[in-house]
């Protein structure tokens, strides 16, 4: 365990810390002087982020606290508050994938996604923000995606819940105004990380969307050839805590920053005219003009 955070060190918990995008920002933030906590589900499974903190010359405190558990969540919390008294900035990155057409998605896979990855982060965001309050400053940064801005066909559980997830923090971002805690959504595109390893599941129990998933299957395909390095994710999460400048939303990597960007100025007709194109090539190609970025493999 780190030695506790003096007065004028940030104190940052990150949700999610294992691995990817969580493991990136808790290693960074921790190289430019804040005293991480990151919350895993286990510790036994933290050996790869031990190595590289290590590697880094910096150290990460860990702290057992399963984001999908009410309990686990008010446990975790009073542990990090009992070891350092407060915490300055929520980093809520924990979150799972999930592949579905609407058609053959199940209420429980709903559930079950919508649970971790949008109750995950008021669960966390709850257990903060009395104290953030109390001192009138604080920033919670929510980890969305880019299909939180696009409806990627054949992940409707998925979208569902990073959809909410923007909703949500729109809202807080409003809400928390007046108690003097900002609000950013940072939204990565195609990020080295085991969620995509974790994701292949093509249910397709219809037989009638094989199209659908294997175009899901292909735009993640382009973006892992050229995905990002978590670690530009964890220096976007840097910049959105300490600017003088803040904005609602960071979009970052891979196919980030056009398709969330673009989102607004699509026209609908062109957004469904998408989804009628028979031939592949012709989807790729259409794809590419519209949003400008090539999923071809």
């Amino acid at each position: 365990m780190s030695p506790a955070p003096s007065s004028g060190q940030p104190v940052t918990v990150v949700t999610g810390a294992n691995s990817g995008i969580g493991r990136a920002t808790s290693i960074h933030l921790a190289s430019i002087g804040h005293h991480v906590i990151g919350t895993v589900r286990s510790l036994d499974k933290a050996v790869k982020l031990h190595a590289m903190a290590a590697d880094a010359g910096v150290e990460v405190d860990l702290v057992v606290a399963d984001v999908a558990d009410d309990a686990s969540v008010a446990g975790g919390f009073d542990e990090i508050f009992s070891r350092v008294g407060r915490v300055d900035h929520l980093v809520n990155n924990a979150g799972v994938g999930g592949n579905a057409v609407v058609e053959e998605c199940s209420s429980e896979l709903y559930l079950d996604v919508m649970n971790v990855n949008l109750c995950g982060v008021t669960r966390c965001t709850q257990a903060v923000l009395p104290q953030m309050r109390e001192r009138g400053s604080g920033t919670i940064i929510n980890i969305t995606s880019v299909v939180g801005r696009i409806a990627v066909p054949a992940q409707s559980p998925y979208v569902a819940s990073k959809w909410a997830l923007e909703g949500i923090s729109e809202e807080l971002a409003q809400e928390l105004a007046p108690f003097g805690i900002r609000v950013a959504i940072v939204e990565p595109g195609v990020t080295k990380s085991a969620i995509f390893a974790k994701n292949i599941d093509a249910p397709n129990s219809t037989g009638a969307y094989e199209t659908h998933y294997r175009r899901m299957f292909q735009m993640y395909a382009a973006g892992m050839a050229g995905a990002t390095d978590p670690f530009e994710v964890g220096r976007v999460i840097e910049r959105a805590i300490i600017t003088d400048n803040p904005q609602l939303r960071y979009p970052v990597s891979w196919g980030g920053i056009e398709m969330a960007g673009l989102h607004d100025r699509i026209d609908d007709d062109d957004w469904i005219g998408l989804g009628m194109i028979e031939d592949d090539a012709d989807y790729v190609a259409r794809f590419n003009e519209i949003f400008d970025v090539d999923i071809a493999t």
